[in-house]
């Protein structure tokens, strides 16, 4: 059985309209939560060699992002990134490169057919963990 995840309009359509504003691009960042259940989005640059299949974090304004969300006695809540191209399911790079098995991995797929597409998911000890997300 899936876990579900209930997350905020909001935040869905802060990640929806990121994914938008650059459509050929992989975007990518984290995403915090404090213990009032308020979740604040940072964006970081893609400085991956082809962002358009590929994201790689700016590694100083990832650096800074888990600063802020100390210095706010938040908790990284997840990590998310878009597919201009692909379904929204993880790449073997995805896998390859997760680091923060606690955390949940939001991908947004812009080709799913003109309807976005996101989905959650879980990686840990190198298998994928499926997360329902319910927008409410």
């Amino acid at each position: 059985m899936n876990q579900t995840i209930i997350i905020p309009r909001t935040l869905a359509n802060r990640l929806l309209t990121l994914a938008q504003l650059t459509p050929d691009v992989e975007i990518c960042g984290l995403i915090s939560k404090n213990n009032q259940q308020k979740y604040q989005v940072y964006p970081i640059d893609n400085i991956a060699s082809d962002k358009s299949c590929v994201f790689e974090m700016q590694p100083e304004q990832q650096i800074n992002a888990f600063k802020l969300i100390r210095e706010k006695q938040q908790d990284l809540f997840a990590i998310y990134h878009s597919h201009p191209d692909s379904e929204a399911i993880p790449s073997k790079k995805d896998l390859n490169d997760a680091a923060y098995t606690e955390a949940l991995n939001i991908i947004i797929s812009l080709s799913t057919k003109g309807v976005l597409d996101m989905r959650g998911y879980f990686y840990k000890n190198d298998k994928v963990e499926t997360v329902d997300l319910i927008i409410e």
